[in-house]
């Protein structure tokens, strides 16, 4: 029987040539019929595919194969569907592209080796980042997405910067308004744990003293601890489930039209838009508009 598979993954490495890595991905994916986004860079590649088991192993194997991704960091989940052809039903196409950057915080500057990202966090595995917190109480869990994301799900009193695009995070760190948090111990997370190799770089410079990582972001956490953790709520993803939660966990999330507890996400109506708003099912059933593309 054909199961469904997500695999979320990245690397930091040198690239010489993106483009040519870029179409030897598109072709690998078509030829085992995998869908998603992959973003390739001088900095590495960074992507979520979804397809049948064995199409995503597949594609695994022969990713490994090419020594600069050797020492890929991925995550498994489970995928909502297949279709007839084996295709998954959690996006809706193939993209493969090349960018300058994995994650648009606006740095290419970045400084990338053969072992990462250089000038980053202490990165901590589920079990450190627990143990840390129970043994320093100044600890700070920092939230490295949007709001929307930690809108529906978060670490239990953590910081979450008013950012709608990682491009903000420059402008919010440079505010000033972080400040008294400098010499305190920070752990920056995300959901697989890309976005805050750049984000802990951003924050060493700009003079956080201790600053940690979650290796392998929220998802590792949650395959770790699930909802006896001391995260809340659910985790955005970046497929057709839009978020996912642990077994157990609470709605934390409040509906932007009539508050209701729920963790669902829904996209603005306008096509052109790319908010997407904290919305119940009930609230869901008509048409929903951010604050630029209102409905009636």
């Amino acid at each position: 029987m054909s199961v469904p598979k997500i695999l979320l993954f990245y690397r930091f490495v040198p690239l010489a040539d993106p483009e040519a890595v870029k179409l030897w991905q598109l072709e690998l994916c078509t030829r085992l019929g995998l869908r998603g986004r992959i973003i390739v860079s001088p900095h590495g590649i960074n992507g979520t595919i979804g397809g049948e088991l064995d199409a995503c192993k597949a594609y695994l194997r022969a990713t490994k194969l090419y020594a600069p991704f050797r020492a890929l960091d991925e995550k498994w989940s489970p995928g909502t569907a297949l279709d007839d052809e084996g295709r998954s039903l959690d996006f809706p196409r193939l993209s493969v592209r090349t960018r300058p950057e994995l994650v648009a915080f606006g740095v290419p500057e970045l400084e990338v080796t053969a072992d990462g990202v250089a000038g980053g966090g202490t990165h901590l595995t589920p079990d450190e980042v627990d143990a840390l917190a129970a043994a320093r109480p100044d600890v700070v869990f920092f939230d490295g997405r949007n709001k929307v994301e930690a809108a529906v799900g978060r670490f239990d009193g953590a910081v979450v910067p008013d950012v709608v695009t990682t491009h903000d995070f420059v402008t919010e760190l440079d505010s000033g308004k972080y400040d008294h948090l400098k010499a305190r111990p920070v752990i920056t997370y995300c959901t697989g744990g890309v976005r805050c190799e750049i984000l802990s770089v951003l924050m060493k410079e700009r003079g956080f003293q201790e600053v940690y990582q979650i290796d392998g972001g929220i998802v590792r956490y949650l395959e770790r601890f699930g909802s006896s953790s001391r995260w809340r709520g659910a985790l955005t993803v970046f497929d057709g489930r839009e978020t996912v939660a642990p077994e157990g966990a609470e709605q934390i999330g409040a509906c932007h039209r009539c508050g209701a507890a729920t963790s669902q996400l829904v996209n603005c109506a306008d096509l052109a838009c790319r908010v997407r708003l904290v919305t119940c099912p009930a609230c869901a059933e008509r048409a929903v508009g951010c604050f630029a593309h209102p409905v009636p």
